[in-house]
């Protein structure tokens, strides 16, 4: 490692970025030492080099610092932090310290907050499920181990509820499994929420919990993903385990994100985002997968609020195109979780699940688009005049919701109820009307209701 040598001349402080002047071998995301006129120390990382001139955001902010007596020493390699087992049961702030009054985490092994890439020709399709205990999820858009899946919701929805209850209750059937949450943008009330829900998990050594609170540095935000997606490749790749990377709010990120970028002095894209938004979600929800060799494997389930409840907003219309489906809360939907399940997809569900679940689970969303159309229809016409089956569709569609989808928080469901709740739901419908399911299992677990 180079002798580190401290740069006095600091140029500016523009919001979260300091310029420092007359610099000589400083690289681009070289981690920085920061020492202030009062001695207290921060730390930052390089933005952007431009011959002698180093542009270094604080990941603690720039509040309190003066462009004399601020000292900068680059230690000649990226950000690295600690990994291993050391991070389980343990809150943490986004850059990584202590929230619980517990010591600093330790580990024998660092690694890059930058990540490693994955060599694509070791990389193995997500295959075999990821169970979050949630009916409405488990039943129609079930998570895939090393998949990614996004949550997209509007504002005022239970999102961070639904997030939290996840994190709480997912499991890979028995095998070592881990959950990473990386909570972005929280204010003090939700935080408590989420450590009060993600409690037992914690108590049990399985989970590590990153909170980045609203009024921390919006640097810092922008550093809380990283740090979780790589805790959970090492938790994954080296420990072994089946890890589930939960990131919410993903909106707040990118806000972060442009709030950065503007302070940068960059040309904006849509909306003011930066143009290199997609590439840098890309560079997060990325990071998930399987490797041939490894036991373990890295799912990331982003959650993001929909600003007006816009999907065609740049975060959540990005996002679509990067990660292989989307669970979708509407406030269309009356009951809690209000997955709106014909917006809702899974495109690895295929590879996880038995091809009776994928055929239940068709006839679902089949039936779910029938009882629309009908009920579009009964708005124009009324329902009592609709003919055939439609009524029963509509009856279908008032089942499903509340024995499927309406669950409590602290309610988990076995594989094996969730399936009976749709049986029950599907019974309102004649025989003749389930087309998408096998006769064996129709003759096993249809009993039409009189």
């Amino acid at each position: 490692m180079r002798l580190e040598l401290e740069y006095t001349d600091i140029a500016e402080l523009r919001g979260p970025l300091i310029v420092v002047r007359r610099t000589s071998g400083v690289g681009w995301d070289e981690f920085a030492r920061i020492r202030l006129h009062s001695g207290e120390e921060r730390h930052g990382l390089v933005l952007e080099v431009d011959e002698d001139i180093a542009v270094v955001q604080v990941l603690e902010g720039t509040a309190s610092m003066t462009t004399g007596g601020t000292r900068v020493a680059f230690t000649g390699s990226p950000l690295r932090i600690p990994v291993g087992d050391g991070w389980l049961g343990r809150v943490c702030n986004g850059r990584g310290e202590p929230r619980d009054g517990g010591p600093p985490v330790f580990g024998s092994v660092t690694a890059p907050v930058a990540g490693t890439p994955m060599n694509p020709t070791r990389r193995l399709p997500p295959a075999e499920s990821v169970l979050t205990g949630v009916s409405a999820i488990d039943a129609l858009t079930t998570l895939v181990r090393g998949q990614k899946i996004a949550i997209f919701s509007s504002a005022g929805l239970p999102h961070l509820e639904l997030a939290a209850q996840i994190g709480a209750q997912a499991n890979a059937g028995g095998e070592p499994f881990s959950v990473v949450f990386a909570a972005m943008g929280l204010t003090h009330a939700d935080a408590a929420t989420v450590r009060d829900t993600l409690e037992e998990r914690s108590a049990a050594g399985e989970l590590a919990l990153l909170l980045n609170l609203a009024d921390d540095p919006v640097i810092e935000r922008v550093l809380t993903p990283r740090l979780a997606l790589t805790i959970a490749e090492n938790l994954a790749f080296t420990g072994g385990r089946h890890v589930l990377v939960v990131m919410a709010d993903m909106t707040s990120y990118c806000e972060a994100l442009r709030e950065v970028s503007v302070a940068r002095g960059e040309i904006p894209a849509r909306r003011a985002y930066p143009g290199y938004l997609y590439s840098d979600l890309a560079s997060l929800y990325e990071r998930c997968g399987r490797i041939h060799d490894l036991p373990g494997s890295v799912t990331v389930l982003p959650v993001l609020t929909m600003p007006a409840g816009d999907i065609t907003h740049p975060v959540p219309d990005l996002t679509g195109y990067i990660t292989e489906g989307q669970i979708v809360l509407t406030p269309d939907v009356e009951v809690s979780p209000p997955v709106d399940a014909l917006s809702s997809l899974s495109r690895m569900m295929r590879a996880g699940v038995t091809p009776a679940h994928l055929d239940l689970a068709a006839q679902c969303v089949a039936a779910l688009a029938r009882a629309r159309q009908a009920r579009e229809l009964a708005e124009l016409i009324g329902e009592a005049a609709l003919s055939g089956t439609d009524p029963r569709y509509l009856d279908f569609e008032r089942a499903f919701l509340q024995r499927v989808v309406a669950q409590r928080t602290d309610d988990r469901r076995e594989l094996a109820e969730t399936f009976d709740r749709v049986w029950q739901a599907l019974a309102v419908l004649p025989r003749r009307e389930l087309t998408m399911i096998a006769a064996e299992e129709l003759d096993a677990h249809h009993r039409e209701a009189t």
